[in-house]
This record gives structure tokens, C-alpha cells and sequence, in this order.
């Protein structure tokens, strides 16, 4: 019988972090937005070319990590760096890393 492993919180969350970064797309995302404070997915749409439903699927992994932070303000949605989870984020990734 296989024995079932735990993993820590911090390694679920790195994890989760990973597979955010796992698309070049999603790394081309981030890297626009550590350059700006915030950005529209219309601006990120221009200087990334890909479909705009895929441009939103990136985001939505994005956000689902934690990584990025939505606010909508109609008819846009406002893109930002979750900067308490990127902070966490290269902490984690550091300390595997060394």
C-alpha cells in the first residue's frame, strides 16, 4: 500500500506559483505589469499578441495564483501585481533555489 504524502503550505503555494509561470505568455503578462503600476487588459491585449480569450484565460490562471489582482471599472478591468503574493512568490522560490 502506497503511503499518501503531505505536502507543506508552502509547497502547495509554491506550486501553484510555478504553474502560474508555467506559459511564456503568462511571464510576458507579468513582465509588462512590474513595469506599471497598473495596466487594462485592452493595453496588455495591444503588446501581447494573442486572442483576447486567450489573454484572459492567462489572466485568469494569473489571478488564480494570487499573482495578480483584478478591479473592474466598467467597461475595463484594471490589472495589478498582487505585490504581498509576487513578495511570498520569489521568497519561496529563493529558498528552493539556494
Amino acid at each position: 500500500m502506497l503511503k499518501k504524502i503531505e505536502y507543506t503550505e508552502q509547497q502547495k503555494k509554491l506550486a501553484l506559483y510555478a504553474k502560474a509561470l508555467g506559459h511564456p505568455a503568462r511571464i510576458s503578462i507579468l513582465e509588462k505589469l512590474t513595469l506599471s503600476s497598473c495596466c487594462y487588459s485592452g493595453d496588455i491585449a495591444e503588446e501581447i499578441p494573442i486572442a483576447r480569450s486567450t489573454l484572459s484565460q492567462h489572466l485568469k490562471e494569473l489571478k488564480i495564483s494570487g499573482l495578480i489582482q483584478g478591479e473592474i471599472e466598467p467597461p475595463k478591468i484594471k490589472y495589478c501585481i498582487n505585490h504581498k503574493n509576487w513578495n511570498t512568490a520569489k521568497k519561496l522560490f529563493a529558498e528552493i533555489f539556494k
